[in-house]
């Protein structure tokens, strides 16, 4: 029997399975890649007897891969948050989806273990940019005003590190984290103990974040702000995060943060306004290689000459 583990490369990823393998130890193969490679099950090669875990990527995305593994027998348990589609019927899959607006995949697996780990759940949702989630699990927690702000930046600084276009772009590989971060049975030691690494995660954070707060908007109204970022790798590992920053920074507004691509078109990271957290995965599937969910998505590929039917589309669907 073997055993693998999928998880998407960002701080939601990670934190849900560092919860299950703290809850439940395995030797697994590790599946994982930068945050928007979630095409992940097609890496798997498994059968009869063996054990998948997938966590954190859209089930619609790689639902053909989940029915090979399903008819070859395998087993699957499935937590995520993003669109489904179809959900296969199978005996061979388990499967916990919950595409409500300010839930995440850590929270579904805090949930699944009844809080053993809330912390890291804590962390996940901070990294997913659910500050309310994320403080109102926190309130169960016995932490200092401090230590809940030490949550919440490592969960930010993870969820930067799994944003490139590439392994290379990135300060850590999605893999090689995990197995820093779950570790510790409490996010904070790993604050405290492995100081190196948490230091190279937040200097890396601020030093990018330096470099896009620079940047004016290429396109800016009452309800929406469209941001264009160059090809670089800074501007690749902060795209995510600094779309964040925006939405917290603006409530009322939507954004969306355009990264110039070396093939001439534009990686697409798309947020809904906080006040009305909707649409975003609706709007980029509209265009090839888009997805995500209603208050967060992304496009992976944005055709160049697209780009102005994309800035049209996106106002037009927030401009009321």
């Amino acid at each position: 029997m073997a055993d693998f583990d999928v998880f998407n490369g960002d701080a939601d990823g990670i934190c849900a399975l560092t919860q299950l393998r703290l809850a439940e130890p395995r030797s697994a193969t590790l599946v994982t890649g930068v945050k928007r490679d979630i095409n992940l099950l097609k890496k798997v090669d498994a059968g009869n007897g063996d054990r998948v875990t997938v966590l954190d990527i859209s089930m619609d995305k790689n639902h053909d891969d989940l029915q090979r593994l399903l008819n070859t027998g395998t087993e699957v348990f499935y937590v995520d948050h993003h669109f489904a589609g179809d959900i296969p019927e199978s005996e061979k899959l388990t499967s916990i989806i919950n595409e409500a607006q300010d839930i995440c995949t850590s929270v579904l697996v805090n949930h699944h273990l009844n809080g053993t780990y809330l912390a890291w759940a804590v962390v996940g949702a901070f990294g997913d940019n659910l500050n309310k989630t994320a403080q109102t699990l926190a309130n169960k927690l016995d932490i200092s005003e401090t230590e809940l702000t030490s949550l919440q930046n490592l969960g930010i600084y993870i969820n930067y590190n799994g944003y490139g276009s590439n392994l290379e772009d990135l300060h850590f590989k999605p893999d090689e984290l995990f197995r820093l971060v779950s570790q510790y049975k409490n996010p904070l030691d790993f604050t405290r103990h492995s100081s190196e690494q948490f230091e190279k995660l937040e200097t890396g954070y601020h030093s990018d974040m330096s470099s896009a707060q620079n940047m004016s908007a290429e396109k800016a109204t009452e309800h929406t702000a469209v941001f264009i970022l160059p090809d670089q790798p800074w501007a690749r590992r902060v795209s995510g995060v600094y779309s964040n920053n925006l939405t917290n920074d603006h409530p009322h507004r939507a954004h969306a943060v355009l990264t110039e691509k070396e093939n001439g078109n534009y990686l697409a990271s798309v947020r809904a306004p906080l006040n009305n957290k909707k649409g975003a995965a609706d709007l980029c599937r509209q265009f090839p290689t888009g997805g995500g969910r209603e208050a967060a998505a992304g496009i992976n590929d944005l055709p160049q000459e697209m780009l102005s039917e994309f800035i049209n589309t996106f106002e037009s669907q927030y401009s009321a």
